[in-house]
């Protein structure tokens, strides 16, 4: 773990000591190598599920590809922030990346944390450089309306979390990830253990964010800058799935009936966010309610607590991070060129790009789950579990595959096809920097075909 984390550090000192013309280049190369070397975390196995370096940081099957998915982003976030913080003055581009890469020490504790209390620190702390880049560097005038909504919702949600955090260490004397499964309290039905259950998942359901708590994810999405869209889609939301997953081992036998309103909610929210994008007119708003719709059947996945359910869910989680990421930065791309969000004004962009319009294509697929993309696998065993959970559900899941394919034609469609405006002709043409950055997201979707294991191990 440390082997990661103090290079992740080391990039602080790098950041505001490197001369100006090398700042770019030199934090790009740093945290692509981190980003290499947390590959090996992948390779770690051991017949306790837990890797540890020390007691309080430790990787499993589960957290493993997340963390490796966080170090991944940091790069690309780099990459794809370049040409638009360019302009500023050098200390602002100082300050952008050091709050990116803070982002990111943030989020290596997060997942490695074995102290639940621990998680909930760096669960915070997120907050904190995700809402200076969204106030500070967002494009238009709502930013801090977004950054409000985006603060608020999280800081409600998690506060009962820490209250319940506290009530259960007060009652087993132990918050470690480790061991509180088989030290996990004994619930009954009573009132009190009811508002405690609800207690320790709301905070997860609202990062999600569960159809119903989702309004802080639309607004977060459009006014951020593309690193800030990015790590949310790609890392934020999952920070949700996974506390979910490791509080939901102690909250049996109360689960049973008390996920119905929230499973309920969760699929009706795949319909309602998929229908929502199919009248969206913003791309960028667009994405983050996509964002939404797969985040319910995550959800779905979870709470229904099967192994299928928890591997569906983290395989998912993963495609999702890498795809919703890729169309995010496409979006911006198109976005930096055309100075407009609204498709029908930038439409009709592959006679200009043809390469560009490739991506599009593939981007869009992968986030409509085409066979064989892993995006597929995990839809598949979530739809699957729930449809042996309730045979009912595979209603709302079906028509919700459906609007997914229906709106991901659509945003195809409306960028990429039909006449080209006059007043976009004359486009800077597409760099290497921003097709590299397109096919370091792709490329590991693509592996990931070839060795899902990576993503499943934990159940198996």
């Amino acid at each position: 773990m440390l082997k990661i984390l103090i290079p992740t550090m080391m990039m602080f000192p790098t950041i505001w000591l490197t001369p100006t013309k090398w700042l770019w280049t030199t934090t790009a190369t740093h945290s692509l190598l981190i980003a290499l070397a947390s590959l090996t975390w992948l390779n770690l196995t051991s017949e306790a599920g837990w890797t540890s370096s020390n007691m309080y940081l430790a990787t499993d099957p589960l957290s493993t590809p997340l963390l490796v998915l966080t170090c991944w982003l940091l790069p690309l976030m780099i990459l794809a922030s370049q040409n638009h913080i360019n302009p500023e003055p050098i200390a602002r581009q100082r300050l952008y990346i050091t709050l990116l890469t803070s982002l990111q020490t943030f989020l290596i504790m997060a997942f490695g944390a074995t102290e639940i209390i621990m998680f909930y620190i760096m669960f915070e702390a997120t907050l904190i450089p995700t809402l200076v880049i969204i106030t500070r560097w967002g494009n238009q005038t709502e930013r801090l309306n977004a950054g409000t909504y985006f603060l608020f919702y999280t800081l409600a949600g998690s506060l009962p979390l820490l209250v319940a955090l506290l009530l259960l260490q007060q009652s087993t004397g132990t918050l470690s990830l480790l061991i509180i499964q088989y030290t996990a309290p004994v619930l009954t039905g009573s009132w009190g253990h009811k508002i405690w259950w609800a207690g320790c998942l709301i905070a997860f359901l609202v990062k999600m964010p569960l159809y119903g708590v989702h309004l802080w994810l639309p607004k977060a999405h459009v006014e951020a800058p593309v690193a800030g869209s990015m790590v949310l889609a790609a890392v934020l939301l999952k920070l949700g799935g996974y506390g979910m997953m490791r509080m939901m081992v102690m909250l049996d036998p109360l689960s049973k009936n008390l996920i119905y309103p929230f499973i309920v909610l969760a699929l009706w929210g795949i319909i309602m966010a998929g229908s929502i994008c199919l009248r969206q007119t913003d791309l960028k708003s667009l994405i983050a309610y996509s964002s939404v719709s797969h985040m319910g059947l995550v959800a779905g996945g979870i709470l229904v607590q099967t192994p299928w359910g928890f591997t569906g869910a983290i395989i998912l989680m993963v495609a999702h991070g890498l795809v919703s990421s890729m169309l995010f930065c496409l979006a911006n791309t198109a976005y930096e060129r055309t100075h407009s969000r609204t498709m029908i004004l930038a439409r009709g962009l592959q006679v200009i790009f043809p390469l560009t319009a490739i991506w599009w294509f593939t981007a869009n697929l992968a986030n409509l789950a085409l066979p064989p993309l892993p995006n597929l696998m995990g839809e598949l065993m979530i739809i699957t579990t729930l449809f042996s959970w309730s045979p009912w559900t595979i209603a709302l899941t079906g028509v919700g595959t459906l609007i997914t394919a229906a709106y991901s034609l659509y945003m195809f469609l409306m960028s990429q096809r039909g006449p080209t405006p006059h007043h976009i002709m004359k486009l800077l043409p597409f760099h290497t920097r921003e097709h590299l950055l397109m096919a370091l997201h792709l490329i590991p979707v693509i592996l990931l075909v070839a060795k899902p294991e990576l993503m499943w191990g934990w159940c198996y």
